[in-house]
């Protein structure tokens, strides 16, 4: 069947402007063939978010101990650990092929320590996937409106000596252009500098409400030293 005169006009434009078919092509997710057999049947097995943060639920956690990393798909399944920015782009490479965009939502401390979490929609509402050492930065079902919403969720789990969220940033994978962030061997810095260079919302709390869930989690710790609290009012929200 002959193609149509439209069609190749649009062929014919975008490989005249090679920016263009490069961007087509990083956009698009990778045929089975660029995987793995292990990394293929894995993602076969996980086809909804809900099974993605199962796995990385029981997977290890990335402690870091041997020095700082940012590991690809390839590499997490290969060490069998994450820690949570590791896991999200895990997720995003895993859920991509079943449909979903490589969403990441930056969660902001004033303590510098941020919490990356792959974010979804389902029937219009938001939800995320996240590894965390602590229970309550976990992921969340799909429920929320919006994403302030969906922040809103980890604000009271997020708090402990030092944390207190202040603000968030989402941004798309495919918005790195041509950089491998499914399969590279290589530390990725390129995506944490991404995230932290990306425009970030605000969120106001009160000082009140801090100063409440501070002041419980200090006394928790205090009498439980090595467990963490999972005592939270939004604990049906949670998907773990």
């Amino acid at each position: 069947m002959l193609a149509s005169s439209a069609f190749l006009r649009r062929r014919t434009f975008a490989f005249s402007h090679p920016r263009l078919v490069l961007a087509l092509i990083v956009n698009q997710r990778p045929l089975p063939e660029a995987f793995t057999q292990r990394e293929w049947t894995l993602i076969q097995q996980l086809r909804t978010p809900a099974q993605v943060q199962r796995f990385f639920t029981a997977m290890p956690y990335n402690w870091e101990r041997n020095g700082g990393t940012m590991r690809s798909f390839r590499e997490v399944v290969q060490k069998n650990e994450a820690h949570c920015l590791e896991a999200a782009v895990g997720a995003a490479v895993i859920l991509e092929q079943h449909g979903y965009p490589p969403l990441l939502l930056d969660i902001e401390s004033v303590d510098l320590l941020d919490h990356v979490v792959f974010v979804f929609q389902q029937r219009g509402r938001w939800g995320s996937i996240a590894r965390s050492r602590d229970p309550g930065l976990q992921g969340r079902k799909p429920v929320f409106r919006n994403l302030r919403q969906l922040v809103w969720s980890y604000f009271d789990s997020y708090i402990d000596r030092t944390g207190r969220i202040k603000g968030y940033g989402l941004t798309s994978l495919y918005d790195l252009g041509n950089y491998d962030w499914r399969f590279s061997a290589r530390k990725m810095n390129k995506i944490e500098d991404h995230l932290r260079a990306i425009p970030h919302k605000k969120l106001p709390s009160s000082d009140r409400r801090y100063d409440f869930w501070h002041e419980r989690y200090l006394r928790f710790k205090q009498r439980y030293p090595d467990r963490r609290p999972v005592y939270y009012n939004n604990r049906s929200q949670w998907m773990t």
